[in-house]
């Protein structure tokens, strides 16, 4: 519907009050794109609140502010005047009486009252505005709100309904599905309730659904209304309640997502930030409390989980005692196991929003909600819920499909696995101790560490070379399933590390010693292209442990070395490494493993050079190089070239870089000869290390062209085989190399991004990385100086 007088008289009052388009809606407190449509006689007629807000934004009298809502109103659609829904025909057709029918001032579904501290949730208002602003009654905007329990669906959705309430003067409805009782309310129950409403007497209201609906949707077809749908249940309940073709905004809220509910809007509801849960907390007690403890406050969010609900009750609670500090809450909220406790103000309870979803769930989606609790991270695979729950798959997938339909889990963005929102997590943790029985949740979990630890091992066995001899671990649980290469297995324990890392630690506390040891062994391969995990000397230190309590002497050294490594590679904590790598020199001695041997002196080397001892370093080096070059057998060649290689590296950085390039071309021919029995992939990343070394050699020596060949090459094959904290560090190795070359904007890139791999790794590197960037940044500056 157009209406050409009003477009012409308002662009006339505007253009004579030498306004813009901008300073008119700004005035008036309406978009800009509003008001254009209004001048293009595109809107279908502006209510009663827009005229009068733009009269007083273009400072009219009475008389011509009187005159711009009679144009307003010719261009409002009107209602059909009938004696009832179905009113007889007359001669003109159903309604030869075209005159409007104003909406019943009163009804039974008003909206409720609006919160005056309602907080954040812009983005998703001005999404629904824009919605009423292009509305389109031949395709009426349904929104659905939906989201996890105590999210502030309804609060937001009331909120939302008060502040669009002008553009619909034909009325605003709100209807309470009660979706979450055990018997929501029938779509016809509902039908005749909204009909009532609209001024239907009962006497015309039809006796089917389908007839009920049509109603709704006649009496709807010329009526600006909007209605909200609390609390709905399921799509079959709201179908049958949208409008046809009508200017009219629907509102749904529901804790499931109705994903099959066609065509419809979806506003997003997150959690709140950190900031905006600040913010509600001081609209509630005042800026004052909030301002005296300002650190309480973040805290106060965090704790609360920044949920909607769970920030106004803690807020509730403290406004309601006035002199209480907002520290003495959190303290009491810290403690987990009484949060929920907490976490009450009268008749607000998370625990209660919680329990209304979790008793909609079926028994088997209860029991994988309650087990999955169990599992270690922050996210968990349907695979890990089957195994806790006891479950197929298949149907452990389901389930959590159907708890993320009803808001209890977050689904990953990307990956096929969820996680639960603090409080839910704690929610779930009660329900399992309150319905499981204890010595079920041990065989759940015993279940879950077997079947974990023989995946991790045998994917982790994927990178080893050569298991160890005395290892006998099954193998992988679900060979159909399991990881056939290097990238699968890398993911998967990447994703399923807390998982595997928490079973292995009740391994050991279970007396499981064996398991633990075969799991590390396992893991010490994979472990060379992860050395930015921390984790390996947590790993290492039980397979200690397990040694010792199993009283093997070997795997005590063997795991000793392991655990030296982690201390110098991951923690980068030297004087522990020392001290670890004395005991398992001491350890293989006993035993008399000279390969252990021969690795500890190494690891002993690598702690002394890192404290500054680096003669002493030299002298362990050149025994252990000595002493493994004695060796026969492929580990102990291995090993020989790690010494070398370490050897090489300390004496360039001694000074001595000639000494050290000799060593590293000595490498570089065990190397090119191959080790029997090892895979050529493997002697390659030898052979990548050693000429990253040689790379370094020639740039001690100044001898820039001839470092960069050697340095391109291994940072390639660290690249091909995916080991981001052995690319880093040759990446900044070669970008130092091109900025000696002058090649500016090559090394520019090249150290930026080894800076960033740095950072991401903790690598104490990273500073170097920033020192050549700000040198390169200096060069830069003179050069362009200079020809300016």
């Amino acid at each position: 519907m157009s209406n050409g007088g009003f477009a012409a008289r308002l662009y006339a009052l505007r253009t004579g009050a030498r306004l813009s388009q901008e300073e008119l809606a700004q005035a008036a407190g309406v978009s800009v794109r509003a008001l254009s449509d209004m001048e293009r006689g595109r809107s279908l007629g502006p209510q009663r609140r827009t005229v009068q807000a733009l009269a007083t934004a273009l400072c009219l009298d009475t008389t011509a502010a009187g005159e711009l809502e009679h144009a307003a109103a010719l261009g409002r659609p009107r209602s059909r005047r009938a004696a009832g829904p179905a009113g007889p025909a007359g001669p003109a057709g159903p309604s030869a009486d075209r005159s409007r029918t104003p909406a019943a001032p009163h009804h039974i579904l008003g909206i409720p009252r609006d919160l005056s501290d309602f907080t954040a949730r812009g983005p998703a208002l001005d999404r629904l505005r824009t919605l009423v602003e292009d509305l389109d009654p031949a395709h009426p905007p349904v929104a659905v709100v939906c989201g996890q329990p105590g999210l502030g669906k309804t609060a937001f959705a009331v909120h939302a309904a008060h502040s669009l309430a002008p553009h619909f003067a034909d009325g605003q409805y709100a209807l309470d599905l009660r979706g979450m009782d055990p018997r929501p309310t029938p779509p016809r129950d509902a039908l005749a309730r909204l009909l009532r409403a609209l001024g239907t007497p009962d006497s015309a209201i039809p006796t089917t659904t389908d007839d009920r609906s049509g109603l709704l949707r006649s009496l709807l077809r010329d009526r600006r209304v909007l209605l909200l749908l609390d609390n709905a249940a399921d799509e079959d309940q709201v179908r049958p309640l949208l409008p046809g073709h009508s200017p009219t905004l629907t509102l749904i809220t529901s804790r499931n997502t109705l994903s099959g509910l066609e065509s419809v809007h979806r506003p997003e509801l997150a959690l709140l930030r950190r900031e905006e849960a600040v913010e509600l907390l001081t609209r509630v007690i005042g800026p004052q409390r909030v301002q005296q403890e300002s650190q309480a406050a973040r805290d106060l969010a965090d704790l609360c989980g920044h949920l909607p609900l769970a920030v106004r009750i803690a807020a509730q609670r403290l406004a309601s005692r006035p002199g209480e500090h907002l520290a003495k809450l959190v303290a009491q909220l810290a403690e987990h196991t009484t949060r929920l406790d907490i976490l009450q103000a009268g008749s607000l309870q998370v625990r209660a929003a919680f329990a209304l979803s979790y008793r909609q769930l079926s028994g088997p989606t209860r029991a994988l909600f309650r087990r999955a609790s169990l599992a270690a991270g922050p996210d968990f695979s349907p695979q890990s819920a089957a195994l806790l729950t006891g479950l197929p798959l298949r149907q452990a997938a389901r389930c959590a499909q159907e708890l993320t339909e009803a808001g209890l889990l977050q689904p990953h963005p990307t990956a096929d696995r969820y996680r639960f929102h603090d409080l839910l997590h704690l929610f779930a943790t009660e329900q399992l101790a309150e319905e499981d029985e204890p010595a079920h949740i041990t065989t759940a979990q015993s279940r879950a560490d077997l079947w974990t630890l023989r995946r991790a091992t045998a994917a982790a066995r994927l990178f080893d070379t050569e298991p160890h001899p005395g290892a006998t671990p099954d193998g992988d649980p679900d060979p159909a399933t399991a990881p056939a290469d290097h990238d699968q297995a890398r993911t998967w324990l990447e994703a399923e590390r807390a998982q595997w890392l928490a079973a292995l630690g009740r391994a050991r506390a279970d007396g499981l010693h064996q398991q633990v040891i075969d799991t590390a062994e396992a893991m010490h391969w994979f472990s060379d292209r992860t050395v930015h995990w921390e984790l390996w000397a947590q790993v290492f230190q039980w397979a200690v442990d397990s040694a010792r309590a199993l009283g093997s002497k070997r795997d005590e050294a063997i795991h000793l070395n392991y655990l030296a490594w982690a201390y110098n590679m991951c923690l980068y904590d030297h004087a522990a490494a020392l001290t670890t790598a004395q005991t398992a020199l001491a350890a293989a001695r006993e035993c008399g493993d000279q390969l252990q041997v021969g690795w500890a002196l190494g690891y002993a080397a690598g702690a002394l050079h890192r404290l500054g001892r680096t003669e002493e370093s030299i002298t362990r080096l050149r025994e252990a190089a000595d002493h493994l070059g004695k060796q026969t057998g492929a580990q102990g060649r291995l090993a020989e070239l790690t010494a070398l290689n370490t050897l090489g590296q300390h004496l360039r950085q001694a000074g001595r870089a000639r000494e050290g390039l000799t060593i590293h071309r000595r490498s570089e021919a065990i190397c090119r000869a191959g080790v029997p029995g090892k895979p050529q992939e493997l002697i390659g990343l030898y052979l990548a290390v050693t000429r990253q070394h040689i790379g370094n050699d020639y740039a001690a020596l100044h001898r820039w062209n001839d470092a960069e060949g050697p340095l391109r090459y291994a940072l390639t094959r660290f690249e091909a085989a995916q080991m981001p904290a052995w690319s880093a560090p040759a990446r900044l190795d070669l970008g130092i190399v091109l900025r000696h070359l002058a090649r500016h904007q090559e090394a520019l890139e090249t150290l930026t991004a080894a800076h960033e791999a740095l950072v991401g790794l903790n690598n104490p590197r990273q500073m170097e990385a920033a020192d050549e960037l700000h040198r390169l940044d200096s060069v830069v500056d003179v050069a362009g100086h200079s020809t300016s």
